[in-house]
């Protein structure tokens, strides 16, 4: 997903109509710098809710990293969900610096974002506090292409890619390799110098089924399918071996037995606050003159669950600061989730699957493989925190990182010549 004259004007109304089966790509409002010296592409691949265990069913993937180079694993960024970490790996900054607090957040200027809201996800007031690649790529010069990514549907300090796509779930991913496809068969001068590519199948069928399901391994294979299709590609264009290929994913994924669910009711009535987020991460907002109330019923220790002040979270989480964090912050147990009253008949019976849960845990744990010129084959990385991402994105476009959290030390091992 990434993202002064009346023809963009009409561009852009068409944008907010809704994508087809086969996305029209569209433009950056603001006309591009010069261009900067050419540099070898970078892909950059999110594979949501892949947990590293599950390398081995993905041969093609198990390929570019036996060739490449794989982390033991990645840290997410708290909350262990997928917004507010794909946003944290092209800013290199953590949720709580970002903004992007969350799934689902409320803002006193802007109202209320859910992932789910197209008008909300396109309105760049939500992402402003973060400098996504594709911006700083921009301001270097460089072209950019995304095939989905939080964030890129959005005109971020008035930039979006040079070429995006509205999400678009129903979009095989083999369709999606062969848009990516398309951005490789352009003139060199024309071609992206930084790419992204999407898929949420993994992530869906984990949902439904649970991670070890057999609807999540068909996913798996079906993500795979498609990652051949991109190396051979590649292969057949002459670019495989020249193109620096990132393949990540935003956290990982825990099963959820059969009614371990705890409801939102039984929390905190809704006399008392307002739950404004629900699932693994709940945020409580007290009603006014209720705060002591809120705070009784909830701070401490409970049977699936624990409940902090903003301000008190564990500070391994670097959470807690962001005027969208609500006062009281509840983390579920691995294995449950919080949902509001009336879940079990939207819920089909049988296990399921759910990310949000303390990102120290290993079911959490997200992926990181890399090949291309710019890697040293065989490198197998030690663990580090998914911030470090953006960092290493604008070393292999030999531009200047904007400010953000990360750091290129824990990559700089397997990087035949970092800047």
């Amino acid at each position: 997903m990434r993202l002064f004259l009346a023809p963009l004007l009409t561009a852009a109304l068409l944008a907010v109509a809704g994508c087809a089966s086969a996305p029209a790509p569209r433009s950056t409002s603001i006309a591009a710098p010069a261009p900067a010296p050419a540099v070898a592409p970078v892909l950059l691949v999110s594979i949501d809710g892949l947990r590293p265990d599950d390398l081995p069913r993905l041969p093609t993937l198990q390929g570019l990293a036996a060739t490449g180079v794989r982390a033991q694993w990645m840290n997410p960024s708290f909350p262990s969900l997928t917004f507010p970490n794909h946003y944290t790996l092209v800013t290199g900054l953590r949720p709580d610096h970002h903004g992007v607090v969350h799934n689902t957040m409320r803002d006193p200027a802007l109202g209320r974002f859910s992932m789910k809201d197209r008008q909300a996800v396109g309105d760049g007031r939500w992402w402003d506090g973060g400098e996504p690649i594709w911006v700083t790529a921009h301001k270097a010069g460089l072209r950019t292409a995304t095939m989905f990514w939080p964030g890129s549907e959005a005109a971020i300090h008035g930039v979006r890619p040079d070429e995006w796509h509205a999400f678009d779930a129903t979009l095989p991913p083999i369709a999606r390799v062969e848009r990516v496809l398309g951005w490789f068969d352009l003139p060199p001068a024309q071609r992206p110098a930084l790419m992204t590519l999407y898929f949420d199948q993994v992530d869906h069928a984990g949902h439904d089924a649970g991670p070890d399901s057999p609807p999540a391994r068909a996913a798996l294979a079906e993500v795979d399918a498609a990652l051949a299709r991109l190396v051979d590609g590649l292969r057949r264009r002459g670019l495989l071996d020249a193109t620096n290929i990132v393949v990540v994913s935003d956290h990982g994924m825990a099963r959820v037995p059969d009614g371990q669910v705890v409801t939102i009711d039984a929390m905190v009535p809704a006399d008392i606050a307002d739950v404004e987020t629900t699932g693994q991460v709940v945020g409580v907002r007290p009603l006014p003159g209720r705060e002591a109330d809120a705070e009784a019923r909830l701070l401490g220790r409970h049977s699936h669950f624990s409940c902090w002040r903003k301000e008190a979270l564990p500070e391994r989480w670097h959470y807690g600061t962001h005027p969208r964090i609500p006062p009281i912050v509840c983390q579920m147990d691995e294995g449950w989730d919080a949902l509001p009253a009336g879940w079990k008949a939207k819920r089909r019976p049988g296990d399921r699957g759910s990310h949000g849960f303390d990102p120290a845990l290993p079911s959490m744990h997200a992926t990181f493989v890399a090949h291309g010129p710019a890697f040293i084959p065989g490198t197998v990385l030690p663990p580090f925190d998914n911030v470090d991402v953006y960092p290493l994105l604008a070393d292999l476009l030999g531009i200047a990182p904007a400010k953000n959290d990360g750091d290129l030390a824990p990559l700089r091992p397997a990087l035949r010549d970092p800047r």
